[in-house]
């Protein structure tokens, strides 16, 4: 049977193109946050007032402890981890990293429902804004702006989101305060300033946990892989 050209270009192709990698599995230089089967390496975050990074920085052991220990449970109630994705069922808190970072790379892959709203915390500080460009909240807003700003840019400079259900991919580097975004390959944000929400008058903390914030609505994650910088 004779190929027309464009089935042979395709045939081609398919013999030359990189396999795309399989989900979970970090790229060279990155390491994986999430291991694609449970919640290893990732916490409950403490309830208010300690879910604020300078009350934590107060608190005795002995509260930070039992906090912990509430806290966790609360995660395994709400997060889990279906079919390689974590899942939020909507109810309790935010998810952290068990560790605190300072100048990194991160990438993460994230779905949302119609109305969703979430975000990643940077160093425990809110927030590189995740939802739904048509909500009432939003209102024609795209995702990946520094929510919280207000001396500098809040927005993103573009709507970059994909359609609501369907997967999009963040690529966050925070150097020092400045954070830049790209969402989906889209540049949002270049070098903003990330401004300190608990204590508007310091500038934000040099190392903190990563979070993945949630507003009461289902949430999907995987992929989550950061590679550290030296300063």
């Amino acid at each position: 049977m004779r190929l027309t050209a464009l089935a042979l270009s395709l045939s081609l192709l398919s013999l030359v193109a990189p396999a795309r990698a399989a989900d979970n599995s970090p790229p060279e230089g990155f390491v994986a946050l999430f291991n694609g089967k449970d919640l290893t390496g990732w916490k409950g975050l403490l309830a208010g007032p300690l879910d604020n990074p300078a009350k934590r920085a107060a608190a005795s052991s002995e509260e930070l402890t039992k906090a912990q220990e509430a806290a966790d449970r609360d995660m395994r109630e709400h997060w889990s981890v279906k079919d390689g994705v974590i899942v939020f069922d909507g109810k309790g808190r935010s998810l952290a990293t068990a560790k605190d970072y300072s100048d990194f790379e991160l990438w993460v892959d994230w779905k949302i429902e119609r109305n969703g709203d979430s975000g990643i915390y940077l160093r425990g500080v809110p927030q590189v804004q995740i939802w739904d460009p048509s909500s009432d909240s939003a209102k024609g807003v795209g995702s990946g702006g520094l929510f919280n700003n207000q001396k500098n840019p809040s927005k993103p400079m573009t709507v970059a989101d994909k359609p609501v259900g369907q997967w999009n991919t963040f690529k966050i580097k925070m150097v020092g305060d400045k954070v830049t975004v790209y969402l989906n390959d889209v540049l949002v944000v270049d070098n903003v300033v990330l401004e300190n929400y608990w204590e508007r008058d310091k500038p934000v903390y040099p190392t903190g946990q990563i979070e993945l914030q949630n507003h009461g609505n289902s949430l999907y994650f995987k992929n989550i892989y950061l590679k550290e910088m030296a300063r």
